[in-house]
């Protein structure tokens, strides 16, 4: 039995890892201030970042939803896997070997986390594929690939395999790797009998479908026999891995050139992609199976960082009547993008692959360059259905029309797609802007709230971290910004306090009692010799667990500092101010005692507290630097 993974190997995996590149497996993140970063949120629907992330304290925070926490909670978040599985899987990223309690040697191959179990068998698996595509019996593949204009260095770029003719070839070579059936039936390779199970794929054209990390998670087959009785296209099943609403084809190639030309061309074949790629179209992916959707979306519009400072999405369709109706589907979720949303169509019904194969690679990138908006074409796709050239016809294609353009919400474009459509009728602006208005109203639709703004919240307005025992302090108050303020620099500039600084903070009585709690939290933190890379970790342990979000919060606060020698000054400055503001409230309290007490002049406790209340005032001064 494996034991439980030592404490120190935990923190040496969460030091080792550099939660930046895990993260933007994910997220497209861009500079927020001086050793952080943000984009949209990986865990709910946002149009403006509210997602930081703070590589040095390996921490981030969403300040839209208030997820929170390391490099582990944000895998266990994002795979759904447990804390075991997420530090050996980490640990494995890293080569580092970990080490277990009561003598426990961690798991074998048979009993290792099964989510691991399963990525291992699809790695296999497509390794299998990939070999097969050079046997004698995939010269049918080999043709297929040939014949749609795919040298053999492309099918092996993309990875392309064989699935061997037979029922079990896959299943013996995984079963001599040493998995075991139950492993298996998870996997979605294989189908189920009266006899056991078999291979699922068989005699096809096999290419691996990937998420966002590169791990293979599942597999497309084109059929090349005609004694294939099976559909054209057979995809993996829905699987633990395999989601195929949530992935799309081509992703881990594309998502560098997605971020940073803030593009994505969707197309509609695993070969489509292949072709647009080889011909410089580096962005293309498509859906696996099923329409783009709702979770497509929220994959694109990370990658995109979607904020509404620039980006297009390219949707390509044949010119056929399916096409048309899978871009109307496309137009359908539109709005939920706030880049600009285009539609290519070849007007003679040919996909990227059949482009580029007769007319070249230039073919296929003049395709994407003559791309038209997604408004414009859904409103001429309606109006083909109409005679326009009557009186009737116009009306009735005005009925139909109207609501499209009253769908958009964007004020500034809504009126210039009116008068379009108005032209396009060949009827005056003022009834063309009547139907609109009328369809907005019926449709009660606000015209410039997006959807959902629950990610515009600003940093200070972000969710609440504290229950009812604990308010949040009110940002306007100049004592609560800079208790705030210190929080911040001691958490994530830990280093930048000096000895004398330290025992001040450690001193220091906080107002807040949101404050004094997280000031606690530290306090322990430091007394129990927290690591630099378990330093927030440790502190979010030590604070009352309602508090534990607005200890991330604090610690991915964006610093006010341009560039290393003013964050210095920045932290000295905040700490100095803690400090004056302590001595201020010591003077208080001492002259305070003065006006109550009844006390002689001469007396040693008068005396006394003079002489310390000259003492704070002279701190003060060195402080200032007077």
């Amino acid at each position: 039995m494996a034991g439980l993974i030592k404490r120190e190997d935990i923190d040496e995996v969460r030091n080792r890892i550099d939660l930046r590149e895990v993260v933007e497996s994910y997220v497209t993140l861009k500079s927020a201030g001086v050793g952080s970063y943000k984009g949209l949120c990986p865990f709910h629907d946002e149009r403006s970042p509210s997602f930081h992330i703070r590589p040095q304290l390996g921490t981030f925070h969403c300040f839209g939803c208030g997820e929170s926490g390391d490099v582990f909670a944000f895998i266990q978040k994002m795979d759904h896997s447990s804390f075991s599985e997420t530090v050996e899987s980490l640990a494995a990223r890293i080569n580092y070997e970990l080490h277990y309690e009561d003598g426990g040697t961690g798991p074998r191959r048979e009993d290792y986390g099964k989510r691991q179990r399963l990525v291992d068998a699809h790695k296999v698996a497509e390794e299998f594929f990939q070999a097969q595509l050079a046997s004698e019996e995939a010269q049918t593949a080999r043709d297929f690939l040939s014949g749609r204009g795919f040298e053999p260095q492309a099918a092996a770029d993309f990875s392309v395999g064989y699935a061997p003719k037979g029922w079990d070839a896959l299943l013996k070579h995984l079963r001599a790797q040493g998995f075991v059936d139950e492993e298996l039936k998870l996997t979605g390779m294989f189908a189920e009998g009266n006899r056991g199970i078999y291979d699922r794929f068989r005699g096809r054209l096999v290419w691996p479908i990937r998420d966002l990390s590169g791990a293979t998670i599942g597999f497309g087959a084109r059929k090349l026999y005609d004694d294939d009785q099976g559909p054209k296209y057979l995809n993996t099943p829905e699987t633990q891995l395999y989601k195929k609403s949530q992935v799309l084809y081509g992703l881990d190639l594309a998502k560098k050139q997605i971020s940073k030309t803030r593009q994505i061309v969707v197309v509609e074949g695993y070969t489509d992609v292949m072709a647009c790629h080889l011909a410089g179209i580096t962005t293309a992916v498509a859906t696996c199976g099923t329409a783009f959707g709702t979770d497509h979306i929220k994959i694109a519009r990370r990658l995109l960082q979607d904020d509404g400072t620039g980006g297009e999405v390219i949707f390509t369709f044949d010119g056929d009547a399916a096409g048309q109706k899978a871009a109307l589907r496309a137009f359908d979720e539109d709005q939920r993008f706030i880049a600009q949303t285009y539609v290519c169509v070849e007007p003679n019904g040919a996909d990227p692959c059949d482009l580029r194969l007769h007319r070249g690679d230039e073919a296929v990138r003049e395709l994407i360059e003559l791309k038209r908006p997604l408004f414009e074409f859904a409103i001429r796709a309606e109006l083909k259905k109409f005679n326009l050239n009557t009186v009737e016809g116009r009306v009735q294609a005005l009925r139909q029309t109207a609501p499209i353009v009253a769908q958009i919400r964007d004020s500034s474009i809504r009126p210039a797609y009116a008068r379009e459509l108005a032209g396009w009728l060949g009827m005056n602006n003022e009834d063309v802007n009547r139907s609109v208005a009328a369809s907005i109203k019926r449709a009660r639709l606000p015209k410039n709230t997006p959807p959902d703004t629950r990610g515009n919240q600003s940093e200070g307005q972000g969710q609440q971290a504290s229950a009812n025992a604990f308010e949040r302090p009110d940002s306007r108050d100049p004592v609560m910004r800079l208790e705030r303020q210190a929080l911040e620099v001691v958490i994530q500039q830990p280093h930048r306090l000096n000895e004398e600084q330290w025992q001040a903070f450690y001193e220091a009585r906080f107002m807040a009692p949101v404050h004094a709690a997280v000031h606690d939290g530290i306090v322990a933190a430091s007394a129990a010799g927290a690591s630099a890379s378990s330093w927030v970790e440790v502190i979010r342990d030590e604070v009352p667990e309602q508090l534990r979000s607005y200890v991330s919060e604090v610690a991915v606060t964006s610093i006010p500092a341009s560039d290393e020698h003013n964050l210095a000054r920045y932290c000295s400055d905040i700490i100095n101010g803690l400090i004056e503001l302590q001595i201020t409230h010591r003077k208080a309290e001492l002259i305070g005692r003065l006006q109550r007490a009844e006390m002689e002049p001469e007396g040693e406790e008068y005396a006394q507290i003079n002489r310390e209340l000259m003492e704070l005032e002279m701190r003060r001064r060195i402080l200032r630097g007077t």
